[in-house]
């Protein structure tokens, strides 16, 4: 299966990501884990997409698509995949298009974990405390999550046209959330 998986930060998505790759048999192929692979690995790619990275801008699409490119056309990723982190914009929904219609092959579902804003808001909290993050303050987390709304309202309504979109529960115990998504993939 070649699945997109997306969901607002905070929704359990990572985790998710990890079972639901696991339990598929296909490749977690995470945008965040091509660009620190590319990076450490010095590719042409990384290097470019750390000059951006190091000057705090965003690595022009151009970049990113490539680096998918690159990571789906790898044999692990032949028979299926799932997808984390990419698209991110419409054009981006273009470029992943025309990449999968060249090895003729189309998504097959698109998930995304929906969660309670107030949830969301906690659970990122206690991670930013867990984790050191003191500049993750509530007002902050926030503006993350309008930006992710503003920005991914119109992918998954693109995806929902297509009949293509799945929205799934992210919040309760792992297995339950895991389950859930399992029964709209039809496994």
């Amino acid at each position: 299966m070649r699945i997109l998986l997306m969901g607002p930060p905070g929704a359990g998505k990572g985790t998710q990501a990890v079972v639901l790759a696991e339990r598929l048999g296909v490749p977690h192929v995470s945008t965040g884990d091509i660009f620190r692979a590319n990076v450490a690995g010095g590719t042409p790619l990384g290097i470019e997409a750390k000059r951006y990275m190091d000057a705090g801008e965003y690595v022009p699409d151009s970049v990113t698509n490539d680096m998918v490119r690159d990571r789906l056309a790898q044999p692990d990723a032949a028979n299926g995949f799932l997808l984390d982190g990419y698209p991110r914009t419409l054009a981006q929904v273009d470029e992943l298009d025309s990449m999968l219609a060249s090895h003729g092959s189309s998504l097959d579902r698109v998930v995304e974990l929906t969660a309670d804003l107030d949830e969301v808001v906690a659970r990122l909290l206690n991670r930013a405390v867990e984790q050191g993050r003191a500049d993750d303050t509530e007002d902050v987390i926030r503006r993350r999550l309008e930006v992710y709304t503003e920005q991914t309202a119109p992918l998954t309504a693109v995806y929902n046209q297509r009949g293509l979109l799945a929205q799934v529960d992210g919040m309760g115990a792992v297995a339950d959330v895991t389950s859930r998504i399992l029964d709209e993939l039809g496994i």
